[in-house]
């Protein structure tokens, strides 16, 4: 075991040296990288916590300004507040001299929930009841989760919170001024930590993600993405965890590393994972290659190679002038769009009929050519420190 971790963390530093090497990157493959975590980390950090907005619906709402399709208006304002959310900590992670403090985590809670509200639940027998989840503010009532395997598992109590979230903080601080643990495990163990305590009633999961590209970010690591298709691995581990840690909340909050094996192997491969993305980005260099959602995307047809550059280059193209851009007839451009937008690749809006392209080209195309072009079009979150 211990033989087989040392061979993931050397993976991972090579690799992280890798992308090292690989900076300052071109102007713009730092803005195309950029943009998609932007989009990525939004969609997936927010999806795994139910929000139903699109891949598409999200990018031209970060990216561009634009609300488009039907949504519930709560989506929509959550994901403005995580993107904001992510820029909070992406300015606090600069601060080196500045120590993390549960002020700072308090504030990232209310800056992602915006508001104090109501939650209406119904109980066996009709009986109906109600609860404030507090923005910037630890819970007031217990909390607790059912697992996927049925079973209810407890966090901390109100009472224990503030008093856990103390000393949470105190740990990190002495922990990261002393070098021991790498920027990965401090990350990981902050986390399954942060998670055990639970000290919010709600947005636990995102502030822990953003807590964990806080930590990352402060050390000089790119910001990472658990990734929605991903969601019950990442529960799992956390389970998992969770059995052999124990049930004890306050047990659970002050984990060793070496207890939670099973979660720090998951995030060293998520971590990993992503590394491998960023640096295969960064480097490709054929204009036949797109990414969606952290997957690289490679045709088969060499059409549909032509028909996204068409679209990007032109959003206006007709089926017709498509046909001719890719030498393939109309029912067989008919079939392939229908394919890309069934897998979020395109979309085409009904107000005008033109095409925007959410799978990125290795080489991009300029903002010029978008429907969405206005300065809006730079307003995204870097992963580079």
């Amino acid at each position: 075991m211990v033989k087989q971790k040392i061979e993931q963390m050397n993976k991972i530093d090579i690799l992280y040296q890798k992308w090292q090497s690989l900076q300052p990157l071109p102007e713009r493959k730092q803005y195309l990288l950029s943009q998609r975590f932007t989009v990525d980390y939004n969609y997936n950090s927010n999806h795994i916590e139910g929000n139903t907005l699109t891949y598409g619906q999200t990018e031209l709402l970060l990216l561009f300004g634009k609300v488009s399709g039907e949504g519930d208006l709560k989506d929509f304002n959550d994901m403005k507040a995580s993107q904001v959310s992510l820029k909070m900590i992406e300015e606090e992670a600069k601060n080196l001299n500045m120590p993390l403090t549960e002020t700072f985590i308090r504030q990232l809670h209310k800056t992602l929930l915006r508001e104090d509200y109501e939650v209406h639940n119904q109980l066996p027998g009709g009986i109906q009841t109600s609860y404030t989840v507090h923005a910037g503010r630890y819970k007031t009532r217990p909390n607790s989760v059912r697992t996927r395997y049925g079973d209810y598992f407890e966090y901390a109590s109100p009472e224990e919170t503030p008093a856990l979230m103390s000393d949470l903080v105190t740990w990190f601080n002495k922990e990261e001024a002393s070098g021991v643990l790498t920027p990965v495990e401090l990350a990981s163990l902050f986390h399954y930590r942060y998670i055990r305590i639970h000290p919010f009633e709600d947005g636990n999961g995102r502030v822990a993600r953003l807590m964990v590209n806080y930590i990352l970010a402060r050390h000089n690591w790119p910001m990472v993405v658990v990734r929605n298709k991903n969601k019950n691995k990442y529960i799992d581990a956390l389970h998992e965890t969770d059995v052999v840690v124990g049930p004890t909340p306050s047990a659970g909050a002050h984990a060793k590393i070496s207890q939670i094996k099973r979660f720090a192997k998951y995030f060293n491969g998520l971590v990993e994972k992503e590394l491998k993305y960023y640096i295969d980005f960064a480097t490709e260099t054929s204009e036949k290659v797109w990414w969606y959602d952290g997957s690289k995307i490679v045709f088969r047809s060499e059409s549909s190679n032509k028909l996204l550059h068409a679209m990007q280059e032109n959003p206006y193209i007709t089926t017709e002038e498509l046909s001719k851009e890719a030498d393939i007839v109309v029912t067989a451009v008919k079939k392939q769009l229908r394919a890309m937008i069934e897998k979020g690749y395109i979309q085409r809006r009904d107000n005008d009929n033109s095409w925007h392209v959410f799978a990125t080209s290795s080489i991009g195309s300029s903002c010029r050519h978008n429907i969405y072009n206005s300065v809006n079009c730079f307003c995204y979150t870097s992963i580079f420190y």
